[in-house]
Formats: structure tokens, C-alpha cells, sequence
């Protein structure tokens, strides 16, 4: 809380009142995910109603100030006058709540607080570093080392995903994927065999996945089964207290990949440790793209970050209590990274009749470069 004023009071010098409704930043700031608001005015301490359920958030939360309130109704008589400005996630609230709130609210001035928090968040105390070491202990343990005993001759891809999910909750994943993207939906990850990694999705990512229907685009096929010689791709974000890290492995399921296809998985290593060894304090997001993507030749540069006209324009991530935070490595992202941020990088090339080659792992901010903590596996384990 005194980080996310002391932002607001640099970069919104005459900010009055915020007023946080998203369960992720009430989860955050609160350390409880109920129905609720927390209301944070500029010079006196914040408060949180909570709707439901107000007995679970006394259970969960250490926060000074909690109220019952069973409508805004409550809350409104409860308080003093608005001031002339609030700031509000513009990003993520829908009209409908919002205009349930102005009814008892009258908001006379709008403003935007999401980047101002996803800035806080992306600081990472000692606490959550915690928490997503054992998230990435998860995913070295899982992707590295249990994965190949899951792979068989014939299975489907749905088959490889309910095996993969029962094996991520075995070893302690908090049984969900969460993104901020608007209308992202994901239950592991994306996951597939040979070329059906390529297949277009709407998702803002690199990889592609045929899905189980039109209807649910995820998880994998029901028809396409693994057969030898195939490549294995699975790109997958694990939690642990609710804070996620993302990375991405290969597999050479009995037979061998052309050389060529293995030279151009090595060069997405290579990128990713040249831009690990990037993530220093003071290091601008979106000069290491550009240092990256004119290092590479036009040859390679086809198919990288997605296949055909659908490549992407970031090459990492940041990552906590979503998957898909900031700040990004990517053009426009010019506020330089501080000590202890967290990225995922994921460096990946799409290859006709072959499938996504390439790596990802989730990295720790430090004066010394990027401290992996997903593991150490170049990929393309044979199987």
C-alpha cells in the first residue's frame, strides 16, 4: 500500500481516491479474494467492504479496516462525500458494476489506475520471490523430469493434457492458469503434437493449438495422437499461493528431428540467455528488444514468434499473480526494470511440418543479470 501511493503521488500528483472492485489487486493489496471494495483515499487509511463473504475475509486477511456491506447502498451512507476524481481499473471493470456503483457514488471525474498498480505488482517482495521459486521448483520437477514418463506411443493430446494436470496438482500447482488479457480463457497451457502447434488461435502468444472444438479452443485434440518421430510442445504457467511461473519445454518423441529443425531450436536458446543475461536494474524493456531483433537474420527471422503472418511483437513477459503482466520486453515499455522483477522468457520459431521449437523460463531481476528459477533444460529432450 505504500509503495502503490507513494506511485500514485509521482506519477498523479493530484489524485484524491482509488477504488479497487478486481479480485487479483483486492488478493493483493487485502491477501483475501471476496466480493468486495477497497477504497483508498489519498489522505486517510483504505478500507474494504466486503459483500461476500464477509466471515472468510476476517478469516484470511490481516487488513486493518474491514466492513460488511450487503450493496453499495451500505457503503455509500457509511462514507463522506466523493471527491472531485476517482481512479478506478478502467482496464477491467465492467459498465454494468461500474454503473451500479455511480448509483450511489456519483463519480464526477474518471481516471485510470491500472498501470500505476501492475507497476506496484511488478516488484516482487521477498515473500512472493518465495512463492514463485516453488511454483518454478514445480515446473523444473514436472516439464524436466516427469514428462517424459507420461509420453506414449498413440495417446491423444487430451489424453497427454489430463495426465499432465493431474501429475502439475500432485506436485503442489494451485490447479489454475490466470491472465489479465480481456476474454483469455486457459486451463494449463498450450500443449500439443507436431504441426498442430501452429494451428492459428486467438491467443496473444507465439504457439497455436487446435483445441477440442471451436467452442473451447484449449487443452489439445481429441484425433491427433502421437506418433514417432513427432516433436512434443508443452507451454505451461504453474501457481503456488497464487503466484504463477510460465515455461515452455520440447520433446523428440523415438526418432530424431532433421539437424536443421535442432539449429534453429538452439538459436531460440541463444536468444533467450542473451536477453536473460539483459534483465539488470536500470535496463529499458524495449531497447533489449530492439538489441535482439536486429541481431537476427531475415532467414530466421521468419516463423519466429509465430508462425506465418502471426508473429508476435514481445519476446518475454512479466509474471505473479497472473501470467501475463508487466512490464513486457517489447517496444513501448520504457520505464527501466528495477531489482526483483520477474520475466518470462520465450523465444520461440514455428516450422512447417515440424511444429514450435524454441524454450521459455521465468527469470529474477538482479544487478547480475537473470536468475533462472524454472530450471536448467536446454529442451528438446529425447523420449
Amino acid at each position: 500500500m505504500h509503495r502503490f501511493r507513494e506511485r500514485m503521488d509521482n506519477q498523479n500528483p493530484e489524485w484524491e481516491l482509488s477504488v479497487i472492485f478486481g479480485r487479483i489487486n483486492l488478493f493483493y493489496f487485502t491477501g483475501t479474494m471476496q466480493d468486495s471494495m477497497l477504497i483508498i483515499p489519498r489522505d486517510d487509511d483504505a478500507l474494504l467492504w466486503v459483500r461476500r463473504s464477509y466471515e472468510r475475509a476476517l478469516d484470511e486477511s490481516g487488513f486493518p479496516r474491514i466492513m460488511k456491506m450487503e450493496s453499495f447502498r451500505d457503503a455509500a451512507q457509511n462514507s463522506g462525500p466523493l471527491p472531485g476524481s476517482v481512479h478506478l481499473e478502467t482496464g477491467i471493470l465492467p459498465l454494468a458494476h461500474y454503473q451500479r456503483f455511480s448509483r450511489y457514488f456519483p463519480i464526477p471525474a474518471m481516471f485510470s489506475l491500472d498501470r500505476d498498480v501492475a507497476m506496484v505488482r511488478a516488484v516482487k517482495s521477498r515473500y512472493e520471490l518465495g512463492l514463485m521459486e516453488k511454483a518454478g521448483r514445480i515446473h523444473e520437477e514436472v516439464l524436466e523430469n516427469r514428462v517424459p514418463g507420461l509420453l506414449r506411443e498413440g495417446m491423444t493430446e487430451v489424453e497427454f493434457a489430463g495426465d499432465l494436470y493431474r501429475l502439475m496438482l500432485e506436485e503442489g500447482h494451485h490447479g489454475i492458469t490466470r491472465f489479465g488479457m480481456f476474454n483469455s480463457e486457459m486451463l494449463i497451457g498450450q500443449m500439443g503434437f507436431g504441426e498442430t502447434t501452429l494451428y492459428p488461435t486467438c491467443f496473444d502468444g507465439p504457439g497455436g493449438s487446435l483445441g477440442i472444438c471451436p467452442a473451447v479452443p484449449l487443452l489439445g485434440n481429441r484425433n491427433r495422437r502421437l506418433k514417432r518421430g513427432d516433436l512434443v510442445f508443452v507451454d505451461t504457467g504453474t501457481g503456488f499461493g497464487g503466484y504463477h511461473t510460465d515455461k515452455t519445454m520440447t520433446y523428440q518423441f523415438r526418432g530424431s528431428l532433421p539437424d536443421a529443425v535442432i539449429r534453429e531450436h538452439e538459436r531460440c536458446v541463444q536468444v533467450q540467455d542473451d536477453l536473460a543475461a539483459m534483465l539488470k536494474p536500470g535496463v529499458i524493456p524495449s531497447s533489449a528488444y530492439t538489441t535482439i531483433m536486429d541481431g537476427l537474420d531475415d532467414a530466421f527471422r521468419e516463423g519466429f514468434m509465430g508462425f506465418g503472418d502471426r508473429q508476435v511483437q514481445f519476446l518475454g513477459h512479466g509474471t505473479g499473480l497472473q501470467v501475463d503482466e508487466i512490464p513486457v520486453i517489447a517496444l513501448g515499455f520504457d520505464e527501466p526494470l528495477e531489482e526483483n522483477m520477474v520475466i518470462a522468457l520465450e523465444p520461440k520459431k514455428g516450422i512447417a511440418g515440424v511444429g514450435m521449437v524454441g524454450i521459455e523460463n521465468t527469470f529474477v531481476v538482479t544487478p547480475s543479470g537473470g536468475r533462472c528459477i524454472t530450471g536448467k533444460s536446454r529442451g528438446m529432450l529425447p523420449v
